[in-house]
């Protein structure tokens, strides 16, 4: 009974040890991210399934990940211990100013890399909230118009195949369950565009559309390497070997690695 005890304390202790690791850095670490991410709302599903997927990932790779679920404790100080940020599912609106404006800095002068998901593009007035302007242009000008709120399947059309995200991918990935945004315009002619939704492969059809809809692009206009990854909503996502791909794909490549 006695060496079982033992057992497990020392199993708890070390598991403890890698979480403590995974936060704190060691030696080996490649370098160090912050997951900004939210923890309540419809969302839920898919933060539960990629913080998991996450903290596997940087396990594995000798990662050090800190996971926030707000903004107030972002300044230009705290960015500075960080060589990637992950918006993981967490809108553009609600920022403290501080943080807002360390932000920018970060992204502007190239201070470290940035991945947004899903719901980084909820751009407009929401929740007594203003537009951020900056964030509009940052994301090539868009504003949020409409989503599909009951879900479709749809193909992805990987359109440049040589950028680092897109490496290993097949041409074209299905995902089962998205809402699809659109937006008042296509990103397009500001930004670089990685990947589009076909449309004409929605299931079930959908008179939501925007014609061109790029759903994965990059600002090369900014110092820091950034990426968007529309899709974001389902935790089956973390279990579509091209997806998975794509996000560790993206997390390098924006860390610099």
């Amino acid at each position: 009974m006695r060496t079982v005890l033992i057992s497990v304390m020392l199993s708890c202790f070390f598991s403890g040890s890698l979480d403590l690791l995974a936060s704190q850095g060691s030696d080996d670490t490649q370098f160090k991210a912050l997951v900004l991410y939210e923890n309540s709302g419809h969302h839920r599903e898919y933060t539960d399934a990629a913080v998991p997927w996450l903290k596997q990932l940087a396990a594995d790779n000798s990662l050090a990940m800190d996971f926030i679920t707000s903004t107030d404790t972002i300044d230009e100080a705290f960015l500075a211990n960080y060589q990637l940020l992950i918006q993981l599912d967490y809108p553009p609106y609600g920022w403290k100013e501080e943080a807002a404006a360390a932000f920018v800095g970060y992204i502007e002068e190239g201070r470290g890399g940035w991945i947004g998901f899903h719901h980084a593009t909820l751009l407009g007035e929401f929740d007594g909230y203003p537009m951020w302007d900056w964030f509009s242009d940052f994301m090539g000008g868009i504003r949020y118009q409409n989503y599909i709120a009951t879900f479709a399947e749809a193909d992805v059309w990987v359109e440049t195949k040589e950028h680092p995200v897109m490496k290993g991918l097949p041409g074209r990935f299905r995902v089962k369950k998205e809402e699809w945004y659109t937006y008042n315009q296509s990103p397009r002619p500001n930004v670089k565009v990685l990947a589009s939704v076909d449309e004409a492969t929605y299931t079930p059809d959908s008179e939501i559309k925007m014609g061109d809809h790029p759903v994965v692009w990059t600002n090369e206009k900014m110092k820091a390497r950034n990426v968007y990854i529309f899709m974001g909503h389902s935790p089956l996502l973390l279990d579509n070997d091209a997806y998975t791909t794509m996000f560790r794909n993206a997390i390098f490549w924006a860390a610099g690695k």
